[in-house]
């Protein structure tokens, strides 16, 4: 058992996974009180009077294949939430670990430490080097009760990508003592390679992806943890079993057909095009104070008065995020980037 495994929790390391029927497919199914007749509702191809295979190995399998990492290092499960959800509970004792995260970021991370009862320690993003991280900062904070550390990158609402060269430093000196997780929600549109191809050389590191985003399956609900084989199998110890549903691991099938994916760099390259574009457009508006650069789907804006374009956009029919209530973001919106129709009717509202 390696250090990776050790600085879990002992009582998540002790664990007995729960026993799931059997799977066997090729077998008559009389042994998980199943109801043996498909539903005039369903248009699945296996049938959604079965469950699901209860940890998806081809699924597992497919993804790797697709991120170009070991099946072994791979865990799928409902979108990024459920990846964070897991992580934390396996790594932060209640009232004893804690977690590290930069905000402004996604609040994910620390919502679920807060359920988890695990402290939470902030280092802020450089709001004067464009949301960049305090490194000093951040290694001064890393204490032995840190157990998880969280980056967002492009970052979640800022838009930045770190520089992989910092992250996999980062990950090199918090080795021994904290995972290393990197949220790559985002990195589709960033025109970067994802970290994972780094984790067999960082056992500390864990990478996340998502089908939500540049692959349009939002609604399927489909992530992926990309980590080291001992972790891996410690989430699997956690994860609820027929955690995916028949119907996303058929959509993610679908979606990873080269025909598909091909579509799917076809409209990334779409947005990044809508990005520039609209970047350039709301820098020009009297009622825009600042664009920032983004390696998203989407922009963050300050606003001379935020309310007051939130207004404009809602009567508009259009729905934008409203960012005011983040520390250092106090007249800002998040955009995300839509059909050039829909980009056009933004700019059309925001004088």
């Amino acid at each position: 058992m390696s250090w990776i495994t050790e600085i879990a929790r002992p009582d998540i390391r002790a664990l007995a996974p729960y026993r799931h029927a059997a799977w066997e497919p090729g077998l008559v199914r009389l042994h998980a009180n199943e109801l043996p007749w498909r539903s005039l509702a369903d248009g699945s191809d296996a049938g959604l009077n079965r469950y699901p295979e209860p940890h998806p190995h081809a699924l597992a399998a497919r993804l790797a294949r697709f991120y170009q990492v070991d099946a072994e290092a791979v865990l799928p499960c409902r979108g990024s939430d459920e990846a964070i959800d897991l992580l934390t509970r396996c790594y932060a004792r209640c009232g004893r670990d804690a977690i590290l995260i930069t905000p402004p970021t996604f609040g994910m991370y620390a919502l679920c430490a807060h359920v988890q009862g695990a402290t939470i320690i902030e280092v802020p993003l450089r709001r004067e080097s464009g949301y960049g991280i305090d490194l000093p900062a951040l290694h001064k904070a890393v204490t032995s009760a840190v157990k998880l550390v969280y980056l967002c990158s492009p970052n979640n609402p800022t838009g930045n990508l770190i520089d992989r060269a910092t992250v996999l430093s980062l990950a090199s000196a918090l080795a021994g003592r904290a995972l290393l997780v990197v949220d790559e929600a985002y990195v589709e549109f960033s025109g970067s390679p994802s970290l994972g191809a780094d984790l067999r050389a960082h056992p500390g590191l864990v990478v996340l992806r998502t089908m939500s985003k540049a692959h349009g399956l939002a609604g399927a609900r489909c992530g992926a943890v990309l980590a080291h084989p001992e972790i891996i199998a410690l989430l699997r110890r956690v994860i609820q079993p027929y955690a995916v549903t028949q119907l996303t691991i058929e959509a993610v099938a679908r979606a990873l057909e080269p025909a598909a994916v091909e579509e799917s760099r076809q409209r990334v390259a779409q947005v990044i095009s809508e990005r520039e574009r609209m970047a350039a457009a709301l820098s020009a508006r009297i009622s825009v104070r600042h664009v920032w650069p983004s390696a998203a789907n989407f922009l963050l804006v300050e606003c001379a008065d935020a309310g007051a374009a939130l207004q404009r956009c809602h009567a508009a029919g259009l729905l934008v995020r409203d960012l005011r209530h983040l520390p250092s973001l106090g007249q800002a919106l998040r955009l995300s980037i839509g059909t050039p129709e829909h980009n056009d009717r933004l700019l059309e509202v925001l004088p």
